[in-house]
C-alpha cells in the first residue's frame, strides 16, 4: 500500500474526516485530498503533523510494514542499541529518523 492509501487507512481507523484532519495540522481540506489522491507529496514538517495528528510514527506513514522489517545485519546492530543509556539511544532514534526521512525526501523529489 502506498502513502496515499495509508494516509486514508490511518485517517479512518482513527475515525476522522478529511476536514477534520486538515484542521488538526492545519491545512487545507483541498490539500488532504491531493495527499491521498497521490496528486501531492508533503513535506517533512506536515508528515510530521500527520504523524501526531494520527498518532503513529513517521515511519508507519511512510513505509509498508514489510519495509519496516530490518535485515539481519541491522537486527543485529539494533540489538546493541540495549546496551545505549538513555541519552544515547535518543540521540540514535534522532539520527535513524532523519536519516530515514531525507531518504524519503529523496525519493519523493525524483518523481
Amino acid at each position: 500500500m502506498g502513502f496515499p492509501k495509508r494516509l486514508a487507512a490511518l485517517r479512518k481507523a482513527k475515525n476522522l474526516n478529511q476536514q477534520e484532519l486538515a484542521e488538526k495540522i492545519a491545512i487545507s481540506v483541498v490539500q488532504i485530498r491531493r495527499y491521498e489522491t497521490g496528486k501531492s507529496q508533503p513535506t517533512l514538517d506536515v508528515i510530521r503533523k500527520l504523524a501526531v495528528a494520527l498518532g503513529v510514527s513517521s515511519d508507519v506513514l511512510i513505509f509498508d510494514a514489510q519495509e519496516r522489517n530490518p535485515s539481519d545485519e541491522l537486527r543485529l546492530q539494533f540489538e546493541k542499541l540495549s546496551q545505549f543509556n538513555a541519552e544515547e539511544l535518543r540521540v540514535a532514534k534522532a539520527v535513524l529518523e532523519g536519516l530515514i526521512l531525507k531518504h524519503e525526501a529523496k525519493k519523493w523529489g525524483s518523481f
